[in-house]
């Protein structure tokens, strides 16, 4: 059975010590799951349609309207009164969620022009397409979380292979790895996504690829740090005199105490992913349009002043998701700290 080491908790009381991490964490872990839900909590479709004594899920499967009795072999429009005359004809019901709208659903029901204001229907209006603000700010939130985390991976992955590489061998192979990197971190990121968006078409995996070439760098220096400094301890002497390969000694022995300063890095390099990918939605290099996201909403807000409440609920979404990465991050700065 694992069981964790005395520093390990003494690090996880450490962590737990900072209360504002702690909740900050949970919130997170809160949000994260919110975010993943989304089409439990915000969707066009019903979770459950009961229809002559059957059930059906059309948010896990799709339907056509002559399933329930309708004419036309398509999709069937649940928010339409024909749809639910339909179904009730037959004594059936559907269940909504809580937001019966999906991200790019359009509110054909609106009695005020779009962008309308908050109402009982939408509560926090809708955006200058009629549509829902809220399902919109959920899913866009989402999409930048997801994206942070799997670019924080690949970041990781990469920039602390590298740095191991450079720490480990020292020497040329230092001095060469420093130099490209050096020529590297100089290439203008945000200026050769907007060149290469006008021959590639913009989308979550191309922008994730492209970002990752140049967020590993931000832990090759720590971790090359770490692998300088250890690899002359005694330690690691007396494992190398014992026959351990060098794949061996960078895995067991120097690795864990280079994961200790790595990983307070990891919620920073998180908001940096989100900040970018809101700018580059905002300018339109990033996600394809129509798709949900946060920087789309600042930039309609921006073109539409009269509409604060676009605005202001982008800006609180990305508030909350960054405050709590920084508290996140900077209760586990304090726990690895060496000198708590």
């Amino acid at each position: 059975m694992w069981r964790m080491s005395p520093l390990g908790q003494r690090r996880l009381a450490a962590f737990k010590s900072n209360r504002r991490g702690w909740w900050s964490l949970w919130l997170f872990v809160a949000l994260l799951a919110l975010c993943l839900g989304a089409e439990l909590i915000a969707n066009d479709k019903p979770l459950v349609v009961s229809y002559e004594g059957n059930l059906y899920y059309p948010i896990l499967h799709d339907y056509q309207e002559t399933d329930f009795g309708g004419q036309l072999p398509f999709a069937p429009d649940y928010s339409s009164q024909y749809v639910r005359d339909l179904i009730a004809s037959k004594h059936g019901w559907m269940l909504f969620p809580p937001i019966p709208f999906g991200p790019e659903s359009v509110n054909w029901d609106l009695t005020a022009p779009s962008p309308s204001p908050p109402s009982a229907q939408d509560w926090l209006g809708t955006d200058d397409q009629a549509r829902d603000v809220l399902a919109r700010a959920l899913y866009g939130a989402r999409v930048s979380i997801l994206f942070a985390l799997m670019l924080t991976a690949v970041s990781t992955v990469i920039g602390v292979f590298a740095g191991a590489i450079q720490g480990y061998y020292g020497g040329l192979v230092d001095l060469i790895g420093q130099r490209l990197q050096e020529i590297w971190s100089g290439l203008p990121v945000l200026y050769l996504l907007i060149i290469l968006s006008g021959f590639v078409a913009p989308g979550f995996w191309w922008l994730l690829g492209i970002m990752a070439l140049f967020s590993w760098l931000a832990l090759v220096d720590v971790v090359r740090a770490e692998f300088l400094r250890g690899r002359n301890l005694e330690y690691v002497k007396a494992a190398r005199a014992l026959g351990l390969t060098d794949g061996e000694l960078m895995r067991r022995h120097i690795l864990p105490n280079a994961m200790t300063s790595t990983l307070t890095y990891l919620p920073f390099i998180l908001t940096g992913a989100i900040s970018t990918l809101t700018a580059l939605d905002f300018l339109g290099f990033g996600m394809p349009a129509g798709t949900a996201s946060l920087g789309e909403l600042i930039g309609q807000a921006k073109q539409n002043l009269q509409a604060p409440w676009l605005g202001l609920t982008a800006f609180c979404v990305l508030a909350l998701i960054l405050s709590l990465l920084v508290f996140i991050g900077e209760a586990c700065r304090d726990a690895f700290d060496p000198k708590h």
